[in-house]
């Protein structure tokens, strides 16, 4: 998935500028860019030289310029396209499971603290989804049903990392016997 379609998400909800664009797509836990500039504006001309995003120039007596980006009919249309389409497998990328493939260099000290240092960025990542969760960084007026599907999508990420918390319990039984 190209970082186009979650751009064309966001304003279909609302005509935004690329700077809201940013702190949007760095506060929502499962757009995974970066959301950096480059990133978000490269996408933009790409969206504008297709047709499917328009912009417009919000002079401000004050301050500098805005460019205001509002989604097209066309715009609307391939992100209906995109969402009704096969959706990739699920990815299991995690720099851990690497760590932990090679732990063997380590004795039952070092790897037991490497275990507990995992599963406390786990506890922290849980609290960190509750509260973005709770907060609601991207809001708009939702419908119910859109409501439920976003709080559906939180609970989807935080039981993974509870997940993750009792599978680091199963690896410690295995490997101290505990």
């Amino acid at each position: 998935m190209t970082i186009d379609y979650a751009i064309l998400g966001i304003l279909s909800c609302r005509s935004i500028t690329g700077y809201d664009l940013k702190k949007i797509i760095q506060e929502i836990p499962f757009m995974y860019w970066s959301g950096n500039n480059n990133q978000i504006y490269k996408s933009l001309v790409d969206l504008l030289d297709r047709g499917l995003v328009t912009n417009e120039i919000l002079h401000q007596e004050s301050s500098p310029s805005k460019k205001i980006y509002t989604i097209t009919a066309e715009g609307l249309s391939e992100l209906k396209g995109w969402v009704q389409s096969a959706p990739e497998p699920p990815e299991c990328k995690k720099m851990f499971l690497i760590q932990l493939a090679w732990s063997d260099q380590l004795n039952e000290e070092e790897l037991n603290t490497m275990l507990n240092k995992y599963e406390e960025e786990i506890r922290m990542q849980i609290l960190i989804q509750h509260e973005k969760n709770r907060r609601q960084p991207f809001s708009p007026d939702r419908t119910p049903r859109e409501e439920k599907v976003w709080d559906m999508i939180y609970e989807n990420i935080i039981s993974s990392y509870e997940n993750e918390l009792l599978w680091v319990q199963k690896v410690r039984n295995e490997i101290f016997g505990n």
